[in-house]
């Protein structure tokens, strides 16, 4: 915990030391296709490092020694967006990247042990999203009615505002990941394979989707009776999904170009909406009773809102969202989860092992309830170019799954330093999760990260 301090404290000096850099990106990368600037192809690249100090589950081990605690570095995502407006009508998209490389996992596909492609190294890219789409009725002043159809490999899940977050100006950190309840199961990091639509009438927007979810195959633990039943993933000859969102923007009108949401504007917008939206996916898992398959839907709901408001006139900015989920994936339907886990299990423990399993996994999302909620406020500054920005902001979880027997709320407290805005920064958080090592008893363990951001 020191030396990440000390470590954040040093960059956090050097990024003062750089701060004279321009602060004007426009339109970032942008290459004009016709000398009117109608046709033309953007570029997005991204990327975040973060320094950990997480304390472990019991029962864990790292690399095959016993830890109960770790300190690492880790590139989170590393992400290039490239668009094309080919018309006014049309336009193509494509994203590829990595994620979540540690010194132990998250290289390409088999490597391990020691050497040029041992453990962690050389991880492999692939395509996040690659879709295009036609608008049908265009956005233009003085019309209320805008409407576009597209298809492919895309992001327009539905749901809630979070499930569809740009991953370039998080709040906090990061999502809170159970805002992506089907994440690398029945979707590819968030997305799906379908076809959308999506459009604006005056502060009304909508987003719907048809899509094929990618098939599963967990096989359920058979049970002698019902109630005790627990649904895994696994959608047999897959049905086809339904989502949407609907959203209605009180204040300044949200660009809707591309399907990222935006986490904070800090100030440069006068937002305020709500939002609610829903997920359907027909006989998606299956639960076993006295070697009787049943199958169940996925039915997700959820309800939003979202604030961004600037305060006086010295370029201050408070920021909220809160989001209340419905889950239902079956009976005792429960996943564990942890971002970037080095941890694995030790075989050789003597004790109570945390439920969830090694590392920093804990109940992600289940059939149940989830409610959450997170606040930052910009620090007014009425310098013409100030050196380093500051936000300090909190999140909030609460939640309630079928599966066990006692709820857990936790919590995320922290800060970001904007350099150059969401361009350069760096933000430094705690976060607290829940252990359990009995369905109904659970603690608190935390984990501290300082997270580098660049994206041009």
């Amino acid at each position: 915990m020191k030396r990440l301090l000390t470590i954040a404290g040093l960059l956090l000096f050097s990024a003062a030391g750089f701060a004279q850099g321009s602060t004007e990106y426009n339109s970032g990368l942008k290459f004009n296709l016709d000398s009117t600037g109608n046709k033309y192809m953007r570029a997005i690249i991204w990327d975040q490092i973060w320094f950990r100090s997480t304390e472990m589950n019991p029962g864990t081990m790292i690399n095959g020694e016993e830890a109960s605690s770790s300190t690492d570095i880790g590139n989170r995502r590393l992400r290039i967006l490239l668009y094309a407006q080919i018309s006014k009508r049309y336009m193509i998209l494509t994203h590829f990247g990595i994620n979540n490389q540690t010194f132990t996992n998250g290289g390409a596909a088999g490597t391990t042990g020691t050497g040029g492609y041992g453990q962690g190294k050389k991880p492999g890219m692939f395509f996040h999203d690659a879709w295009n789409e036609y608008a049908v009725v265009l956005p233009q002043e003085g019309k209320k009615f805008s409407l576009s159809l597209g298809g492919g490999l895309h992001y327009y899940m539905g749901l809630s505002r979070s499930t569809m977050a740009s991953t370039l100006n998080f709040l906090t950190a990061d999502a809170p990941i159970f805002n992506w309840p089907l994440i690398e199961n029945s979707d590819q990091f968030a997305r799906q394979m379908g076809l959308f639509a999506k459009g604006k009438y005056g502060h009304f927007e909508y987003r719907v989707s048809y899509n094929k979810p990618f098939a599963t195959n967990l096989v359920p633990v058979d049970v002698p009776t019902g109630g005790k039943e627990v649904a895994v993933d696994n959608s047999g000859n897959t049905k086809w999904s339904r989502a949407g969102y609907f959203e209605y923007q009180f204040f300044d009108i949200e660009s809707n170009l591309l399907p990222y949401k935006v986490g904070s504007y800090l100030g440069t917008k006068k937002v305020f909406n709500i939002g609610a939206g829903f997920y359907n996916a027909p006989d998606a898992t299956q639960s076993s009773v006295n070697t009787q398959i049943r199958k169940h839907d996925i039915t997700l709901l959820a309800a939003d809102a979202f604030l961004d408001m600037p305060i006086g006139s010295k370029k201050g900015a408070i920021t909220a969202y809160s989001v209340f989920y419905d889950y239902d994936f079956g009976p005792n339907y429960l996943r564990n989860l942890g971002i970037m886990n080095v941890g694995v299990a030790n075989p050789d423990y003597v004790g109570q092992a945390a439920l969830a399993g090694a590392g920093n996994l804990q109940p992600t999302m289940g059939s149940g309830t989830i409610w959450y909620t997170q606040a930052g406020f910009l620090i007014p500054d009425s310098s013409a170019k100030p050196i380093v920005r500051f936000q300090p902001f909190g999140a909030f979880t609460h939640k309630n799954f079928d599966a066990l027997d006692k709820a857990s709320s936790q919590f995320d407290i922290g800060a970001n330093f904007f350099i150059d805005g969401h361009h350069a920064k760096i933000t430094t958080q705690y976060s607290t999760r829940p252990v359990y090592t009995a369905l109904n008893d659970s603690s608190l363990k935390g984990e501290f990260l300082v997270q580098l951001q660049i994206y041009l």
